[in-house]
């Protein structure tokens, strides 16, 4: 072995190359120390303000903070020191306010999330104000502005701000709150007051909806299932005619508290669930059994705890004497529509639900030869079940034992097989196929219907004493269980009316790639698990996909999917999915209360519905139904953005323009917009 000292290895490349090295360094080390002052300085590059003599030019300056001392121990413990207003002044009282507020002690500690103030997680914690920024003193006046400066527009003027309307409309639903169209109503005794009756073109409001005085954000889920604000629905009917029934109980001075019971279910939702579960072990909850409705749905506690069971419920109720238990069940967080059976089809298509359940819903469902319960048996699935929780169940007077055997004879001519009777609870199931109904006797009553009858078109159509008939190839029967059901073509893709016929299932699948695609970028780039999104509105669905990204991202929200009447309906394959849905026209307003969605999801709805609609009339639509604070995501052509921002900004929302993910030169863009809470 050769020994460091080895004469070779100092004739070597590398010891030449160490060598230099060394010497570099410390040359460089005594010429620095020679030519510096032994002063610390910060060398600053700046730019200075240009002037109208001086061009802006770029230089380096000595920090003005050379050769002076400062103590830092004082800002070691200081939590956040005073602010100053921002006034001109001289540096040495610039100075003087800086010490004074070295010494000032720090601001008590006030709580607003779910950090406590020792930095710590916690489960208790109060929902602050609305952030300052998304506060606006609005006004109460419309200001409109003309258009004459540009040319080819449709219209020769436009709206700069839309005013708040009045106090009384805070509520309004204007399909269902359309006094002089009721009073028009030959006859009301059927329900018909309770129905859509939108005002006439034209007519319409073209004011924004106002929050009631004092409304706060609301308060997340999952504790918003048992607790919501005062202000945010002022009202305590439900609570003097509920209470006692365990619905809905006042909770101090600002909150409303919700124990969990119902009518028939005092003691809590939760066991009543059992309950029906073990009468017919069928019905498994969260797998056969995933897309429930409600009827007659009170405060919707029988849907909120459903939900911890991976059922989702439509819980429906009309805008009665008890007008305000489905705005209580939104303000929970609690999927919730304002609908009624009277004479029209419900806008929900046919075998959407697995279960449908009625506690005591006040419902004649034996009127008009059973017309109602009709309804009931063309939205059920093959093979679902009806749970019927009601008085003639279970009690033996005269005129209840009288309405019990009617139902019972209405049922079996239904083909409907009383799977159980227990307590006050009767659980029939639907038939899987036609075989029972071609088998009954000729002329039986209620007939089938006639084979052209579409049982899935329900906008504006009347309800049909009639039997809607099965499909023979057994679609809408052989569902896959939840959760598999959400990512499967199901059998009824085949019989949308779309122009795709080979391809369909291969289409499902790109929509729900597309979707999900993009969801994980809302949640990646744009931090959507810290929104607190709970009600979700998707106002274009097709197949549901965006709402099926939602679940598999691991939103905690729910999402009420709208199939538009100027579209294929989709409904059918939603529903299949295990998901819920709604068929509209956004040319009318939508039968849900003001301040009922989170977030509001709309990709390409403009592009196609301008041709038919007027987009402020959408727009303020939009307004009327998002909570102050939420959001909206409006996904379309960059040539309808320009006239959605202005309508935007005329409604006091904040709009942001932002390329999609194909680039600024793709042909589409999306508007993101912030709703202000604004005071008049």
């Amino acid at each position: 072995m050769k020994l460091i000292g080895n004469v070779d290895f100092f004739k070597s490349q590398t010891a030449i190359k160490f060598a230099v090295f060394v010497f570099i360094s410390i040359a460089f080390f005594y010429l620095g120390k020679h030519w510096s002052d032994g002063s610390r300085q910060l060398i600053f590059f700046s730019r200075q303000s240009p002037s109208e003599t001086t061009p802006s030019s770029p230089s380096i300056a000595i920090s003005p903070n050379l050769n002076k001392e400062f103590n830092i121990s004082a800002l070691i413990n200081t939590t956040e020191p005073e602010t100053e207003s921002k006034r001109p002044g001289s540096v040495k009282n610039k100075e003087k306010s800086v010490s004074e507020s070295l010494t000032a002690p720090p601001p008590e500690f006030k709580s607003y999330g779910i950090v406590d103030e020792n930095g710590t997680m916690s489960d208790e914690f109060e929902i602050g104000e609305f952030d300052p920024d998304l506060v606006e003193n609005w006004g109460n006046g419309t200001e409109i502005e003309a258009e004459t400066d540009k040319k080819d527009v449709r219209f020769p003027f436009r709206v700069k701000k839309f005013g708040l309307c009045e106090e009384n409309m805070r509520e309004y639903i204007p399909c269902l709150d359309n006094v002089e169209a009721i009073k028009r109503l030959k006859s009301t005794e059927k329900g018909e007051r309770f129905e859509r009756h939108c005002p006439e073109k034209g007519k319409g409001s073209n004011c924004l909806v106002p929050a009631p005085k004092g409304y706060r954000p609301p308060i997340p889920w999952p504790r918003s299932r048992d607790e919501v604000w005062f202000n945010n629905v002022p009202h305590t009917r439900l609570v003097d005619d509920k209470g006692g029934q365990n619905w809905i109980s006042k909770k101090g001075k600002d909150k409303f508290k919700f124990p969990g019971g119902g009518t028939q279910f005092i003691h809590g939702a939760d066991k009543y669930l059992d309950q029906i579960s073990k009468m017919v072990p069928e019905i498994t909850f969260g797998h056969h059994i995933r897309v429930v409705l409600d009827v007659g749905c009170g405060v919707a506690s029988f849907g909120a705890y459903l939900l911890s069971r991976n059922v989702i419920t439509m819980s429906i109720a009309p805008k009665d004497v008890h007008e305000n238990q489905v705005q209580f069940a939104l303000e929970r967080g609690v999927p919730a529509m304002v609908a009624a059976f009277a004479t029209r089809r419900l806008l929900y298509p046919s075998q959407a639900f697995d279960l449908i359940h009625c506690s005591r819903c006040r419902i004649n469902w034996t009127r008009d030869d059973g017309i109602l319960l009709l309804e009931v048996n063309r939205m059920l699935r093959a093979g679902g079940y009806f749970a019927w929780a009601a008085q003639p169940v279970y009690k033996h007077e005269e005129a209840l034992e009288e309405q019990w055997e009617e139902m019972l004879n209405l049922t079996t001519r239904l083909c409907w097989n009383l799977v159980k009777k227990e307590g006050y609870i009767a659980i029939w199931q639907k038939p899987f196929n036609n075989s029972c109904y071609l088998s009954r006797e000729a002329g039986s009553n209620p007939p089938l219907c006639d084979p052209d009858d579409d049982p899935d078109n329900v906008w504006y159509v009347d309800l049909k004493a009639c039997i809607s008939r099965l499909p023979k190839n057994g679609y809408g029967a052989n569902v896959a269980p939840w959760p598999a059901r959400l990512q499967t073509p199901p059998d009824r893709l085949q019989s949308i009316q779309i122009d795709s016929y080979i391809a369909r299932k291969e289409l499902f699948k790109a929509e729900s790639r597309y979707w999900n695609e993009i969801v994980e970028s809302y949640v990646r780039a744009l931090h959507w698990k810290n929104f607190k999104l709970r009600n979700i509105l998707d106002m274009r669905a097709g197949f549901g996909g965006f709402a099926a990204a939602l679940i598999d991202n691991q939103l905690d929200a729910w999402v009420l999917n709208v199939v538009t009447v100027s579209g294929p309906n989709t409904l059918p394959v939603i529903y299949d999915r295990g998901l819920i849905g709604v068929m509209h026209d956004w040319c009318e307003p939508l039968d849900t209360y003001p301040r009922t969605y989170d977030l509001l999801h709309a990709a390409g709805l403009f592009s196609i519905e301008r041709k038919r609609c007027n987009m402020s009339t959408i727009m303020l639509e939009m307004d009327r139904i998002l909570r102050p604070g939420g959001r909206v995501y409006i996904r379309d052509s960059l040539d309808v953005m320009g006239e959605l921002q202005d309508i935007a900004k005329a409604m006091g929302w904040h709009p942001a323009l932002r390329d999609t993910s194909e680039g600024p030169h793709a042909s589409y863009r999306i508007l993101i917009c912030d709703k202000c809470l604004l005071r008049g």
